[in-house]
């Protein structure tokens, strides 16, 4: 139960991190200087995607230990995208263009699907028992 337990804890953290990471990039490609509007992506689409990953699987250490499961992960970004926009739209009381739904279903995929298959390389069944127990 230990070891399920730190699976648990290591995937919302990865998740986390690559979440920052995807916020961060696209926040400093559009602007030139730091401000904490970033987190107007960054906490929607963490809403987003813990919504939408659990009802994949992709908290059951089984699921997420195989690299064929980067799909479910791909699939949850596409998903949760256009669900982060609309709660950004609401929170920022302003409009959400079709382009920018697209862009961050489009880059949460991309950046979930590689850091589960990432993950799944790393500590998958044939890496000893990070996943069972």
């Amino acid at each position: 139960m230990l070891i399920r337990r730190r699976v648990l804890i290591t995937l919302l953290a990865g998740d986390l991190l690559a979440i920052l990471a995807l916020s961060l990039i696209g926040f400093f490609f559009h602007n030139d200087t730091f401000t904490w509007r970033w987190l107007a992506t960054f906490l929607p689409a963490c809403a987003g995607w813990g919504l939408i990953a659990p009802w994949l699987g992709l908290y059951r250490p089984e699921v997420a230990a195989s690299p064929w499961a980067a799909w479910r992960a791909a699939l949850a970004g596409f998903l949760a995208g256009p669900l982060a926009a609309w709660l950004r739209g609401l929170w920022l009381n302003a409009a959400i263009l079709p382009i920018f739904i697209l862009v961050l279903a489009l880059t949460t995929a991309a950046g979930m699907a590689l850091w589960r298959l990432a993950w799944s390389l790393a500590a998958g069944p044939g890496r000893g028992k990070l996943t069972h127990g």
